[in-house]
């Protein structure tokens, strides 16, 4: 146990920022707008990760699907590379929970993430934004799909959003299919 523990803590030390990076932001917004949709920096989901169920307050690793898991929230770049990640949570806390206490909302909040660059879409200024699934929160810098009874340009939105999208979920899939 504490050997696994060390293997572990020193991999985050060592290893996960060299791993795990935000890379060229312009790269990346050039790419997702390729894909249709234009100043994004990345999509962002969540998924659970099984695990053993643990000896000491075991409830609260299982989820919402009956099993022991921990939550892995991701950001990707337009490739499905990992570029920002928070892992460690229990299962049973709410995704919602887990998005607002990572270091990502807060630099995201403090708009310190990405640069300062925005474009002008009809009469507002966007800056970089991120995609996320209906779960997240819309924020300035979070875009979600339109929910309700959508117009041609809001099922359009849509369609590009979730076009985007569909390279984080892409990514957990292949993260998952090494294990």
């Amino acid at each position: 146990g504490v050997a696994v523990m060390q293997v572990a803590n020193a991999t985050i030390e060592l290893l996960l920022s060299k791993v795990v990076t935000l890379g060229n932001v312009q790269v990346r917004v050039d790419g997702f707008a390729a894909m249709g949709f234009p100043n994004c920096g990345g999509a962002i989901d969540r998924t659970h990760i099984p695990i053993l169920g643990p000896d000491h307050q075991g409830s609260q690793y299982i989820n919402c699907k009956g099993y022991f898991s921990m939550v892995l929230q991701a950001l990707v770049d337009h490739k499905g590379r990992f570029t920002n990640i928070n892992v460690g949570w229990p299962g049973k806390v709410q995704d919602a929970r887990v998005f607002r206490n990572s270091g990502l909302f807060r630099w995201l909040q403090e708009g310190i993430y990405f640069p300062d660059q925005k474009i002008t879409v009809g009469d507002v200024e966007m800056p970089i934004v991120i995609l996320g699934d209906p779960a997240y929160p819309l924020m300035p810098w979070l875009m979600k799909p339109y929910t309700g009874a959508l117009d041609s340009s809001k099922e359009l939105f849509n369609h590009r959003l979730s076009k985007c999208r569909m390279v984080v979920e892409c990514a957990f899939g292949h993260l998952k299919g090494r294990w």
